[in-house]
C-alpha cells in the first residue's frame, strides 16, 4: 500500500500574491480562487484520478490566508529545477519575479541557491535538467564570471 503526494498547502498573508509568483515559476495555472483567501493552483493540464493512481503527479499548492506571521525558518521547502535553460538564466529569472537569496547557514561552495518567495518561504533552485545542462554543477566559487553569485542581491541581477 502507497500514498501519493497530491498536494501542498501553504499558511500565507496574500494567497493571489504568492500563487501568482508561483504560477510564473512553475508554469501553473489557478484552478480555483475564494475571494483571494484560498488559491489552488496546479498543472495546467490537470489529471485524473485514475492517473494518480498509476503514477506521482505533480501536486497542487494551495495558498490559505492566516492572520499570522510567518515566524522562523522553514521546515519544509521546495527544490525547484529548471527544464528549458540553465541554472544561471533560470536564477536570474526568479529573482526577477520577486525571489530574493536568503542565508540560512548553508555555506560557500554550494551547486545551488536558497531563496525566498515574496513572503519569506524559503525554496532552492538546483541543477538544470534541461538538454545539455544535467551535468553535476560546480559550486557557486567555481562558476564563471557571468553566474549570478549568492550574494548578489536582485537588484545587482
Amino acid at each position: 500500500m502507497t500514498c501519493r503526494f497530491e498536494g501542498l498547502t501553504v499558511d500565507c498573508a496574500d494567497p493571489r500574491t504568492l500563487a501568482a509568483f508561483w504560477c510564473a515559476v512553475l508554469g501553473y495555472t489557478v484552478g480555483e480562487d475564494r475571494d483571494g483567501e484560498l488559491v489552488e493552483i496546479g498543472p495546467s493540464e490537470p489529471s485524473d484520478l485514475a492517473e494518480l493512481r498509476t503514477r506521482p503527479l505533480a501536486p497542487e499548492i494551495l495558498f490559505v490566508r492566516v492572520p499570522e506571521a510567518r515566524s522562523g525558518k522553514n521546515r519544509l521547502h521546495l527544490d525547484v529545477c529548471p527544464i528549458d535553460g540553465g541554472q544561471a538564466e533560470e536564477l536570474r529569472r526568479i529573482l526577477a519575479l520577486g525571489a530574493r537569496h536568503v542565508d540560512i547557514g548553508q555555506g560557500e561552495g554550494r551547486s545551488w541557491y536558497v531563496l525566498a518567495d515574496p513572503e519569506g518561504n524559503e525554496f532552492c533552485l538546483v541543477r538544470s535538467l534541461a538538454e545539455g545542462h544535467f551535468v553535476d554543477q560546480p559550486p557557486h566559487d567555481q562558476q564563471p564570471d557571468d553566474q549570478p553569485r549568492r550574494s548578489e542581491s536582485p537588484e545587482a541581477t
